[in-house]
């Protein structure tokens, strides 16, 4: 399934980029999410995520399958094994970065794969659950850029 989202932060694309490339900072804004390693190129971590009536923990990592500094484009692939045999999850996210005025447009791309009990729950739920988690999300990046957490 595939998820589109955009959102606009008040910094310049650099500092934004220098933020979003920050695995563990950056992992740390993800409602849910906590990130027990990372460095440069990857991140382990769980994140819970409620799907309907069901809470789900999924226990993974990810990596940058391309990361292209100059163009403020990466690629980030994710694999999360659902705890209690719930199922698996992978998603495969695109983020591009363009200047919009003084501040900066995120386009993300996800193409989102779950099996298991959650996968029941179908396109309007997940893209409902997402939507919410995006808006935590990008409040949650807007204080870090605020109070100067993603300068290069």
């Amino acid at each position: 399934m595939q998820l589109e989202h955009s959102f606009v932060v008040p910094a310049d694309p650099d500092t934004t980029w220098a933020l979003l490339t920050d695995l563990k900072t950056v992992g740390g804004c993800f409602p849910g999410a906590t990130v027990t390693e990372a460095d440069a190129e990857t991140f382990a971590g769980n994140v819970k995520v409620k799907l309907g009536p069901i809470a789900v923990t999924y226990e993974g990592t990810g990596r940058f399958v391309e990361r292209d500094d100059e163009a403020h484009r990466a690629v980030i692939d994710g694999t999360g094994k659902g705890l209690r045999g719930l199922g698996n999850a992978g998603a495969q996210v695109t983020m591009q970065l363009v200047p919009d005025g003084p501040g900066t447009r995120v386009d993300v791309l996800t193409e989102l794969n779950i099996t298991g009990k959650p996968a029941q729950f179908g396109r309007g739920v997940m893209q409902s659950v997402s939507d919410k988690l995006l808006g935590q999300f990008v409040g949650c990046v807007e204080n870090k850029l605020a109070a100067g957490d993603g300068t290069p």
